[in-house]
C-alpha cells in the first residue's frame, strides 16, 4: 500500500488543502484545524450549521498565519493572533481558552457568511484531550471534531461509488491520509495500527459522518441523503451512524511524503 494523498484543513470546517508532503504530530497534521469559526456566544460553526462555509478556503501562511479566500470577494490574510487575550470557546463538550483573531477576520468572514461570527485560534499550549475511551493518556487534539486524523482509502471510495446513483469525490469526506493499495473495500475497518516511514499510527474507531457529507464540497448545495443512505444500505454502520474511514492517532511526529509505503502496524 502506499499513500495517495495528504490533505490539511487550517480553519475548521472550511476548504483546505493538498500537500505533496507534511509533517505529522502528535495532534495530526501540522497547522490542522488550529483555527475555528464561532458564533457570538463562542460555540463552534460547521457547514451542519452554514453550508456557505463550503465557499470559503484558508490557506497557511510561513508566519502561521491563515488567508481566507472566497470567489467574490478579495481575500485577507489574518496574522497569527499576538495578544495575550484568550476567551472560552465550545467544541463539542470542551471548552477551550483561545485566542481571537482580530476585527479584521471577523468582520470579512460575517460579510461572506450572512452573520456575526468570529474567528479565533489555538495556541500550541492548549491541550485539548482525545475522549479516553479510545485514546491513551497525553492524546491531544485540536479543533477537529474529536480525533487527529482520518484515514480512508481509495479501495472503499471505489466500492462505494459503485452502488451511488453518482460517483462523489474522496473530499466529501475531508481526510487527512488517503491509501491506495488496500486488499479490499472497507479493510481499515479492521485495522488498528499502520506504519508509514517512521511513524506508527493507533486507528482508534470508525468515522461516522454527518450531513456536511451530503454537501458538495465546493457550493454548500445538497441534493439528496447521500452517501449517508449508500453507507446504510451497505452496512457500513457503527453505533447506528454512517462510517467511512477510520480516526487515527499518530505516536510521535514524523514528515510523510504522497508515495510513501504503508504497513500494517
Amino acid at each position: 500500500m502506499q499513500l495517495a494523498a495528504i490533505h490539511r484543513y487550517p480553519v475548521k470546517s472550511l476548504g483546505g488543502e493538498a500537500l505533496e508532503r507534511a509533517t505529522i504530530t502528535a495532534q495530526g497534521v501540522a497547522g490542522d484545524r488550529r483555527w475555528m469559526i464561532v458564533n457570538p456566544q463562542g460555540h463552534f460553526l460547521t457547514r451542519r450549521e452554514l453550508p456557505a462555509m463550503a465557499l470559503l478556503r484558508a490557506l497557511p501562511q510561513a508566519d502561521g498565519g491563515v488567508t481566507l479566500h472566497h470567489a467574490a470577494a478579495p481575500s485577507v490574510k489574518v496574522a497569527m493572533p499576538t495578544t495575550a487575550e484568550r476567551r472560552a470557546v465550545k467544541v463539542w463538550g470542551d471548552s477551550l481558552a483561545a485566542t481571537p483573531a482580530g476585527a479584521e477576520a471577523d468582520a470579512w468572514l460575517s460579510a461572506r457568511l450572512g452573520q456575526p461570527v468570529h474567528l479565533f485560534h489555538m495556541g500550541d499550549d492548549v491541550i485539548r484531550p482525545v475522549d479516553p475511551r479510545y485514546g491513551q493518556p497525553g492524546d491531544a487534539v485540536g479543533f477537529a471534531d474529536g480525533f487527529p486524523l482520518l484515514v480512508t482509502t481509495q479501495e472503499s471510495l471505489d466500492a462505494l461509488n459503485a452502488q451511488l446513483p453518482a460517483p462523489i469525490a474522496m473530499a466529501r469526506f475531508r481526510p487527512n491520509l488517503v491509501i491506495a493499495g488496500a486488499p479490499a473495500a472497507f479493510a481499515e475497518e479492521g485495522w488498528t495500527s499502520l506504519r508509514i516511514g517512521a511513524l506508527t499510527l493507533r486507528l482508534v474507531k470508525p468515522c461516522t459522518h454527518c450531513v456536511i457529507t451530503t454537501q458538495d464540497p465546493d457550493t454548500g448545495e445538497s441534493h439528496d441523503r447521500e452517501p449517508l443512505a449508500t453507507l446504510r444500505r451497505m452496512g457500513r454502520v457503527w453505533q447506528r451512524q454512517p462510517v467511512f474511514g477510520m480516526n487515527a492517532i499518530p505516536d510521535g511526529a514524523a514528515d510523510l511524503a504522497v508515495g510513501d509505503v504503508v504497513e500494517l502496524g
